[in-house]
């Protein structure tokens, strides 16, 4: 008799992790895409933030009066920053993109002075940049305003599709989470239908029925999303340690957010899930228990 109860007791265990586990691997792929899509709006300031812009400088124009212009240049609300490149660091920059000997075939040195610009990300649009190079090129030391124009309209064009994208797989992946979380609290709820029935035979109410089932799921529901948050944040930990970058695009809040997010979601699923299958199985007839 002792040895078939720890039977049961290693089944219902082994059961238990099973649905766990399960439970959790579901909400990290769930997790993750929604980290991704809620932080879309911050991967787009990252990217556009990133592209330079340079004004090239006049030939006659001093690095004193350059340096100046670039000072007045960090303090504008729309100019992430400035940096002022000598006509030494731009010859360094130069011979280490064509070689040390570009310089042989000029009379004179004809690297300019200019300043590389990063802008706000809500400044890096078509209609913005026309607007600043014209502004720009209205500064008596500027000669020419110069970036990539085609790399704007691509960039925006393709962070639209990716924020689509990703939605949609956001969208796919919670009903596909459901489904599978649904089924794993059925399967484990439904192992015990006999002591479903055995409750109803003795005139217990549906609510007495559910209520250590329901007790059961929410703990599987803590546990699931505490595990999936754990792994979530345990990756990002990671993978921030390996590169920066990530720290830079994750916003903190809206990461907070979705983690919350997802551990509720376990506990709500799972504790919808029970709430159903207890209530279907409690009216189920003696004869369908066995199938």
């Amino acid at each position: 008799m002792v040895k078939e109860k720890n039977i049961i007791g290693k089944r219902l265990i082994q059961s238990y992790l099973s649905s766990v586990i399960s439970i959790t691997l579901v909400l990290v792929i769930v997790g993750v895409a929604a980290l991704f899509a809620a932080n879309a709006g911050e991967i787009s300031r990252f990217f556009k933030e990133n592209m330079v812009v340079s004004l090239i400088l006049g030939q006659s124009v001093t690095e004193e009066q350059g340096k100046e212009l670039t000072q007045r240049l960090n303090s504008d609300p729309q100019v992430l920053s400035a940096d002022f490149i000598s006509r030494e660091r731009g010859t360094k920059e130069m011979e280490a993109l064509l070689g040390e000997d570009f310089l042989s075939v000029f009379e004179s040195n004809p690297v300019p002075l200019s300043i590389d610009l990063h802008l706000n990300g809500d400044m890096v649009s078509r209609d913005s940049l026309v607007f600043l190079k014209s502004r720009f090129l209205a500064e008596p030391a500027v000669e020419e305003v110069v970036y990539q124009e085609s790399l704007v309209e691509i960039l925006n064009a393709n962070l639209r599709k990716i924020v689509t994208i990703l939605t949609g797989i956001v969208v796919v992946l919670l009903f596909i989470s459901f489904v599978l979380i649904n089924n794993t609290v059925r399967l484990d709820v439904y192992s015990r239908r006999f002591t479903i029935h055995t409750m109803r035979l003795v005139g217990a109410t549906r609510a007495f029925i559910r209520r250590p089932f329901m007790r059961h799921a929410l703990v599987q529901g803590v546990v699931s999303g505490l595990l999936a948050v754990g792994c979530i944040a345990g990756a990002l930990w990671w993978a921030g340690t390996s590169s920066e970058i990530l720290l830079q695009i994750l916003d903190e809040r809206i990461t907070a957010f979705v983690l919350l997010g997802v551990f509720f979601l376990a506990i709500l699923i799972c504790q919808i899930s029970a709430f159903f299958v207890v209530n279907k199985l409690v009216g189920i007839a003696k004869d369908d228990l066995y199938y």
